[in-house]
């Protein structure tokens, strides 16, 4: 099992109209082809204006094939246009639990 962190910079006071956005048009599609969201958060300390979500794979492999999909769906592509422009930068990270976490969906 592997973890992927994505970690989203957005302009300051984007970060709702991030999320509201997400919430109406990404969330859905997404939640479908990828699967098994780990969360979804925005910041509040430290470094400001970040989207950071995480999502788990039983498999490097089994990412690579449902973010294709991903990016096949016109649905997930309008969001896409929808919110390119609140985004300074992003991150990505590929995490590995530790051995007594179990992040399989019940």
């Amino acid at each position: 099992m592997i973890v992927e962190e994505r970690i989203y910079t957005l302009y300051p006071g984007k970060a709702k109209v991030w999320m509201d956005t997400y919430e109406e048009y990404g969330l859905k599609i997404q939640s479908e082809i990828l699967g098994n969201m780990v969360g979804y958060f925005s910041t509040e300390f430290g470094p400001l204006n970040q989207i950071i979500h995480m999502w788990a794979y039983e498999s490097y492999e089994e990412r690579m094939r449902r973010r294709g999909l991903l990016f096949q769906s016109e649905e997930w592509l309008s969001f896409l246009q929808k919110v390119k422009s609140l985004i300074i930068s992003q991150e990505n990270k590929l995490l590995t639990p530790a051995p007594f976490i179990d992040l399989r969906k019940k």
